[in-house]
């Protein structure tokens, strides 16, 4: 079968984590993952002119990802992440803004890939700058109907707000959101109840076919109109947590475009965040057979 087009498209920036500098952005992690789980991963993004952002294309394709897409910017500098680990290893981001992710623009390319994708995936965070906002929304206006166009709402600092979410929840059919986000969304749209309520709210009023809620070392539920899947997730060392949840996407996404049901995709996505969990960094080289044993 031919690889599936897999486009994650917003921030590509450095994490500037305590042991050092770490390649990331949700979005290119994203793909990073797709791609290690066998599709074609497209990075859509915007770096500067300088060193930085030069080293992040080499890195990307020295990883396998289509770097074709990511543009200059002569005038912007490429993003950076001050990234804090508590005593768990769970992230704190400092997000350096007018990063050259925040105007990305789009093109005829742009569009000719959004129409073949097989999925997209985006979040709050490029939103931040109307420039990248409308060139996001653009792009998935040009998606085809069967497209997933999944969003993983990856709330952070004061960057997003209940408009914003409105918007995408309405151009989405996939949603991904952790424990900690799901209090934020309840509160900002007026939703009552515990965690299955609010989700079943938000299936009811968005055209939504599977939201994943993921609980850290709790694991994770999936949800899809008249069908649930639980799962308590695998214990392991963490390392730190970047990019985990970011793993934990692609493996859904795959999953759901290869056909499998949601128990099966469930645990196999915990398992690859669990995985991603134990070493440093949110681009970890992934091993074969973890990926063979999905």
């Amino acid at each position: 079968m031919p690889r599936p087009t897999i486009v994650g498209i917003g921030e590509v920036l450095w994490d500037m984590l305590p042991g050092g500098k770490q390649l990331g952005g949700a979005p290119a992690n994203f793909a990073y993952h797709a791609n290690a789980l066998g599709a074609d991963g497209v990075v859509v993004s915007r770096v500067g002119d300088d060193a930085p952002g030069r080293e992040i294309r080499r890195r990307l394709e020295s990883l396998g990802l289509d770097v074709s897409y990511i543009a200059t910017d002569p005038d912007h500098p490429t993003g950076r992440v001050d990234v804090r680990l508590d005593t768990r290893g769970v992230p704190d981001y400092v997000i350096c803004q007018d990063a050259a992710w925040d105007f990305l623009q789009a093109d005829y390319r742009f569009f000719d890939l959004a129409g073949n994708a097989d999925a997209v995936c985006f979040g709050t965070l490029a939103q931040r700058s109307p420039v990248s906002r409308d060139a996001i929304r653009a792009l998935l206006r040009a998606t085809r109907p069967a497209c997933l166009r999944v969003f993983d709402i990856n709330l952070r600092q004061s960057y997003y707000d209940r408009q914003i979410i409105h918007d995408l929840l309405g151009v989405s059919n996939v949603l991904k959101l952790n424990d900690a986000e799901l209090p934020v969304v309840a509160r900002l749209f007026d939703l009552q109840g515990e965690a299955d309520a609010v989700v079943n709210s938000l299936l009811d009023d968005y055209p939504l076919h599977v939201i994943a809620l993921t609980r850290g070392p709790h694991g994770s539920a999936l949800f899809a109109r008249g069908r649930t899947s639980d799962h308590p997730g695998f214990p392991t060392e963490i390392a730190d947590t970047v990019g985990a949840g970011n793993a934990f996407t692609a493996a859904l996404i795959t999953g759901l475009l290869n056909g499998q049901d949601l128990d099966r995709i469930n645990a196999f996505a915990n398992r690859l965040a669990a995985y991603v969990c134990s070493r440093p960094g949110a681009m970890p080289v992934i091993p074969a057979e973890l990926v063979a044993n999905r």
